[in-house]
């Protein structure tokens, strides 16, 4: 047994930092404790699957999966297939965005016009003149949801094959009334994050996507994690949206290998696919003060009221909740056909990722993040 353990702790030592996620093999007893929660959970829907990534607090991170990649449950998940993770892509932007703060080529409390005056549409920005970055990145700017406005809906439908550019989504939101001044109130909006990678890409002369690269993905040897550049996603499993989805129109996501629209669009505003797996270690990562310099770590969690549920605030990216089992920081994402939950809790050092193949709510049984309040306790006892 001793042997073992010095093998093991010199294997750890010598490894790239970038690849050691844990120590040893996850204990089957566990792990078969939390598949038969996991298959509980998935029987009190009516959903196709779900897929969930744990890591615990010495790094060990696995996968499990519930439930069957479509409708017609020809084929079973599996813990390492890949799904869109709507707005939890902005945890990356956050990052990529404390790390340009760190290097002085953005400020916090800088206003955008610093970065974006010279923009022809600016000047019709709602707020634009007042707007700081940390407006942006904790959503108390003002600037409304474009993706959600019926013009943008009917034309991300009537052009699903469309590459969209920044300065077309921003323009759905040129000329609208704020509802409110900026930095007093709070409102939750794809449009900020579009906003902050615009400003991302002038300041380092860069595509968002290439630092998302270099700086995160390939840093960490996250192989199934994928921006999202065009209608084919290689390895994304099916999703379903509803007969009533206003996002194309349609209830399955994927048709004949590309989706029924482009995905492109969501850029900095989400923009990102991966496994449930990969998810739960980039949140330990994330929140465990290794993604970005520490030192910046009070300014991330610098939250603000936001009407995400009672007790919650949103911080530079990330959602602190009082949940019933303590503190936690992190994420949701809904993207047409895929809603995503991911959780950090600081007390207990765990991170938990959800990930289903819908996004018609009503299926689940319950919200996604009872989901990982029943499996949190099985790891704990």
């Amino acid at each position: 047994m001793k042997a073992r353990m010095l093998f093991l702790l010199i294997t750890a030592l010598l490894l790239p930092h970038k690849t050691v996620v844990g120590f040893g093999d996850v204990d089957a007893a566990l792990k078969s404790r939390l598949q038969s929660k996991l298959d509980s959970l998935y029987a009190g829907g009516s959903f196709p699957g779900v897929v969930v990534g744990i890591t615990l607090a010495d790094g060990t991170n696995f996968g499990l999966a519930s439930g069957f990649v479509d409708k017609a449950r020809s084929m079973k998940l599996k813990p390492d297939d890949i799904l869109m993770q709507g707005s939890v892509g902005k945890t990356y932007v956050s990052a990529v965005a404390l790390q340009l703060v760190k290097e002085g080529k953005i400020r916090l409390d800088d206003k955008i016009e610093k970065y974006l005056a010279k923009e022809l549409w600016f000047s019709r920005l709602p707020n634009g003149n007042e707007v700081t970055v940390r407006m942006l990145m904790n959503h108390t700017s003002g600037l409304v949801r474009y993706e959600f406005k019926e013009e943008f809906t009917r034309d991300l439908t009537a052009h699903p094959d469309k590459f969209w550019k920044p300065e077309e989504l921003v323009a759905y939101v040129l000329d609208s009334q704020a509802p409110f001044a900026a930095g007093q109130g709070w409102e939750y909006s794809d449009t900020n994050y579009i906003v902050l990678g615009m400003i991302i890409e002038k300041v380092t002369g860069e595509k968002y996507i290439d630092l998302l690269r270099e700086r995160l993905l390939l840093k960490y040897n996250f192989v199934r994690t994928i921006p999202v550049e065009g209608p084919v996603v290689a390895g994304l499993v099916q999703g379903y949206a509803g007969a009533d989805n206003p996002f194309g129109g349609t209830d399955e996501m994927i048709k004949d290998g590309k989706m029924s629209i482009n995905p492109q669009f969501e850029w900095t505003g989400g923009g990102v696919a991966s496994s449930a797996k990969e998810l739960a270690r980039w949140a330990k990562l994330l929140y465990e003060e290794k993604a970005f310099d520490p030192s910046l770590m009070p300014e991330f969690l610098n939250g603000v009221p936001a009407r995400l549920g009672p007790n919650t605030k949103y911080g530079l990216g990330v959602i602190i909740r009082q949940t019933p089992l303590g503190l936690s920081y992190g994420h949701s994402g809904f993207f047409p056909g895929y809603m995503t939950e991911m959780m950090y809790f600081p007390d207990s050092k765990i991170a938990i990722a959800v990930q289903v193949n819908t996004s018609e709510f009503r299926t689940l049984g319950r919200p996604l993040a009872r989901f990982i309040y029943e499996l949190m306790p099985v790891i704990l006892e």
